[in-house]
């Protein structure tokens, strides 16, 4: 993609997304310039009707279509949407953003001194002529992450923090969650919240390119 990367940025791009970690990814480490317009999709999938890679892969296909059709109700389709979702798995058990400091004390114990694996989905929408049906493209990635044994009263401190409650299986590895990681096999940016090899390798430029050119040929219903 670096070799594309003057087109990429001149691709009108939407983050369907408002964490502050995916900005940070696409915006100013890959100066991508993309819109960020959070999605207003409920998360409600029911989990035992997915395998963790395809829930968090629904999760980010609906969070990208919502945001495409809101937005072609509006104004002319974007080149592209980017939706992601992130969990942790422990024992096959998904983990996502804890709702209290209970919860997150919960979790952070349950990682304790064990391994544990990070999925990101993300999913990559293509904007098409108006009526047209968009081109859809989603991915997992999985990246296991190796925790040390947490003392209760660490685990009270770190919760105490704030840390952990915007953020899936309770911690930031980018942040003073960091410290409880003694190993990680795959990605790092995956587990911040977004895959960026994966996104650059699987990114379609030519198909980037073809969606800016009909997004500008057709106007919006009257």
């Amino acid at each position: 993609m670096l070799s594309d990367l003057n087109a990429v940025r001149a691709a009108h791009i939407i983050l369907a997304s408002s964490s502050p970690r995916r900005v940070d990814i696409l915006n100013n480490v890959m100066d991508l310039r993309a819109r960020v317009v959070p999605s207003t999709f409920e998360e409600d999938l029911v989990k035992a009707d997915y395998t963790p890679a395809g829930y968090v892969q629904e999760n980010a296909r609906q969070k990208a279509l919502e945001v495409y059709r809101r937005l072609c109700a509006a104004e002319a389709p974007p080149s592209l949407v980017i939706g992601a979702d992130t969990v942790v798995v422990a024992d096959d058990k998904i983990l996502e953003k804890p709702r209290s400091t209970e919860a997150a004390t919960v979790m952070l114990s349950e990682l304790s001194g064990r391994s544990h694996q990070v999925l990101t989905g993300v999913a990559l929408v293509y904007g098409a002529a108006y009526g047209a049906p968009p081109t859809e493209d989603s991915f997992a990635e999985m990246t296991e992450v190796d925790f040390a044994s947490l003392p209760p009263e660490l685990i009270d401190a770190y919760v105490a923090s704030g840390e952990p409650m915007d953020k899936a299986g309770s911690y930031g590895i980018q942040g003073m969650g960091g410290s409880f990681v003694t190993g990680i096999r795959g990605c790092y940016q995956n587990v911040v919240g977004f895959p960026l090899h994966r996104f650059c390798t699987r990114l379609d430029v030519d198909r980037l390119r073809r969606s800016g050119r009909a997004g500008s040929m057709e106007s919006p219903p009257v």
